[in-house]
């Protein structure tokens, strides 16, 4: 049993299941939570056995606030004990222009990144105030620091996760609670996939011509920030791939 807890939404891939290993192999016990609850089970029993720590896992969607209120309220005092959360659940939802917007999407956009971020905090800061400490790590990205063609609401909501993360900070420096993020560019996962609604062909051109971030790049950035020295707080990580100088502009092999 760890003395180290931590908290990861939408941990069933991507950025959040590679997290997962990564804070395991630092010998984290971990509370694991996602949508998807045999992929759930699937990372439990595979970090479990890979890295002997205790899992948690916990499957509801973070943009239902009573299930999210709920599922914390559950913790037994032991899994209480939380020393870091990381806000990892989070999407975008198609590349439309403004005008054609589809209210679904923006909606499961706001919903998943802003709201279920907020949800999840204010049900777990309360037991890191309580245990007198801790450390939130968002997952934002570099569309929260620059707007690019058809991004808008999926940017918006980044933007939005951005001045979260520093009014966090300035709300939590009393209570012994640091707040990092960390904002990537053009990473590899499922991310293309379900912005283009399963379209793989459009999801394998987002990254045609560049060797794209990855989750472990994410991961590393995670293990750095969380392995600084008290005194040191890592307030954002901006990372991309060498290709990439903003947020519409690659260098990429014809």
């Amino acid at each position: 049993m760890s003395t180290k807890i931590a908290f990861i939404t939408g941990a069933t891939s991507g950025f959040g299941l590679a997290i997962a290993h990564r804070l395991a192999s630092l010998e984290y016990d971990l509370i694991i939570t996602g949508r998807r609850c045999d992929r759930l089970k699937a990372a439990k029993n595979d970090i479990e056995s890979h890295y002997g720590v205790e899992v948690l896992s916990l499957c509801f969607d973070v943009r239902d606030r009573n299930a999210c209120q709920q599922n914390v309220d559950s913790l037994s005092e032991r899994w209480q004990n939380i020393h870091l959360l990381i806000n990892n659940a989070g999407l975008a939802a198609g590349t439309t222009p403004i005008q054609d917007g589809d209210f679904e999407d923006w909606e499961r956009m706001i919903d998943t990144n802003v709201k279920g971020l907020l949800y999840i905090s204010r049900y777990v800061i309360p037991l890191m105030i309580k245990r007198k400490g801790g450390h939130i790590i968002n997952i934002s990205s570099i569309a929260g620091v620059e707007v690019y063609p058809t991004g808008n609401v999926y940017c918006a909501t980044k933007h939005a996760v951005n001045a979260l993360t520093k009014g966090m900070r300035i709300d939590l420096l009393k209570e012994n609670i640091k707040v990092s993020s960390i904002s990537p560019g053009a990473a590899e996962t499922e991310f293309s996939l379900v912005r283009y609604h399963g379209d793989q062909e459009k999801a394998d051109a987002v990254y045609k011509g560049i060797v794209p971030l990855n989750a472990e790049d994410i991961a590393d950035a995670v293990e750095f920030i969380v392995t600084r020295p008290p005194h040191v707080n890592i307030n954002d990580i901006l990372l991309t791939p060498t290709r990439q100088a903003n947020t519409y502009l690659f260098n990429r092999d014809s």
